[in-house]
């Protein structure tokens, strides 16, 4: 039962996996532990509630893994994705952490499965988990809570007492009453401020009204704003976010991962005035599907339209809502309240410009066009075979990557880059710090884990010396 009279060894502030990594591994180290989580029990776990997957480094193929998956090119691909906007020590430090991750997690009780078909083509890189990211969450609060982890939740920490890089306290409010939580060293879990729209309008101005947060309402960024006003030293572009295009119908929070819409490579994608805006098939889907919610945040109104005809329609995992339908691409146009002239000129532009190939959803193919600006590289085949389907897509967004400076240990930085004494972050609120920009499917679960396990045990180290 949790007490918050008194002086816990670590306060854990959040709820989801980063969080609860940090928990189990002080906990395991010795420390008392209490962990406040803002939502209620029902919709605890945060964004990792929504996740399905973990991105791991394996020499050789696991239960659940095929093939081998090395430092090297999982470097490589994180590269890619982030353009060079990484911390190469951070990042490399956690892509040879998560070799040692699944025994780990499945000592807590997280089962895992082979991918799916029809996801993202992952089954050599990504570890999916039985029952997704609400299984994994609620196995670890039942580990947790059997190792004697203390968790309250609707409880929101509000700002933290920060003095001469020393945490005194932190300001809660518990179930509407407020209260005081002191504790030797602190963890913060928090996630980004991606559910804070007015945050959002500060750089992406009114277009953010029309974003759809895929994840949970209770990221505000309190706890960021209350640290970063503190002294504390930012990590990350406060512009850049994990941004996938997802279905337009969604709702406005927690939609969840059965929003996404996967039919980008098999389609073209259209804006409000029913032109192409970018190549469709430049990579495989992991390596690019999270530049889409972007890609569609810069277009008029926010808007775009992925259209596809029948051949494509089975090769994609499909969205919770069904697509829109019709028989002629002037009538789909219509449907979609877009200019039937102008979208059937771009589809005629296009399948013009399909040059023929072995299609292979498995392989960077050769089915590309020829003299089509913005280009397709891959998996081009022509739109010509009815009935004709369109999923509308917005952007969105899953976390925000402004956050906190850290270093090796997860130890917040201040200003003067000198270390916090008993402060440590892990999740979102630091992933600035190895995704400048860009996403790689599976990567945020693996940074939370690996720097949540981190910030526990060193919280634990500094709570018990």
């Amino acid at each position: 039962m949790a007490d918050l009279t008194k002086t816990y060894d670590v306060l854990v502030i959040g709820g989801g996996n980063a969080a609860l990594c940090a928990a189990i591994s002080a906990r395991k180290a010795g420390a008392s532990v209490l962990v406040l989580e803002h939502a209620p029990r029902a919709f605890r776990g945060g964004n990792s509630r929504h996740t399905r997957n973990l991105r791991a480094m394996h020499k050789t193929p696991t239960s659940v893994l095929t093939e081998a998956y090395l430092e090297d090119e999982y470097w490589e691909d994180l590269l890619r994705v982030t353009g060079g906007h990484t911390d190469e020590t951070l990042a490399r430090m956690t892509i040879r952490a998560t070799a040692e991750l699944l025994p780990w997690m499945e000592e807590c009780g997280v089962r895992f499965q082979p991918s799916l078909s029809g996801t993202l083509s992952l089954s050599r890189t990504n570890a999916f988990f039985l029952g997704g990211g609400k299984a994994l969450v609620n196995a670890y609060y039942v580990t947790a809570e059997r190792l004697g982890v203390d968790v309250l939740y609707d409880s929101e920490v509000t700002a933290i007492d920060l003095d001469d890089g020393l945490v005194r306290s932190a300001t809660v409010t518990c179930r509407g009453f407020p209260a005081t939580v002191r504790a030797k060293a602190v963890v913060a879990s928090s996630g980004g401020f991606q559910a804070n729209i007015g945050w959002l309008k500060r750089y992406w101005g009114d277009a953010a009204d029309n974003f759809i947060i895929r994840g949970t309402p209770y990221a505000k960024g309190r706890i960021l704003d209350s640290l970063l006003a503190q002294g504390v030293q930012p990590a990350g572009d406060p512009t850049q976010c994990h941004a996938v295009a997802i279905d337009a119908r969604s709702p406005k929070f927690d939609g969840g991962i059965v929003t996404r819409l996967d039919c980008v490579p098999f389609s073209i994608v259209v804006n409000r005035d029913a032109q192409r805006f970018y190549d469709e098939g430049e990579d495989f889907w992991p390596k690019r599907y999270a530049i889409w919610g972007r890609l569609v945040a810069q277009q008029p109104e926010q808007i775009a339209y992925s259209i596809i005809d029948s051949k494509a329609v089975d090769l994609f995992m499909p969205s919770v809502f069904p697509p829109v339908k019709a028989g002629s691409i002037a009538e789909l146009a219509a449907k979609l309240t877009l200019d039937p002239v102008a979208l059937e000129r771009t589809v005629n532009a296009y399948n013009a410009a399909v040059r023929p190939g072995a299609f292979d959803t498995k392989t960077l193919d050769n089915c590309r066009t020829d003299g089509l600006t913005p280009p397709k590289t891959h998996w081009a085949r022509p739109i010509d075979t009815a009935p004709f389907y369109a999923y509308p897509l917005r952007p969105g967004i899953t976390f925000t990557y402004l956050g906190v400076k850290i270093d090796e240990r997860a130890r917040v930085l201040m200003q003067d880059g000198k270390p916090t004494k008993n402060l440590f972050a892990a999740g979102e609120i630091m992933a600035g710090n190895i995704l400048g920009r860009g996403y790689l499917a599976g990567f945020g679960m693996a940074i939370g884990t690996v720097f949540g396990r981190i910030a526990g045990k060193g919280a634990a180290t500094h709570a018990h010396h």
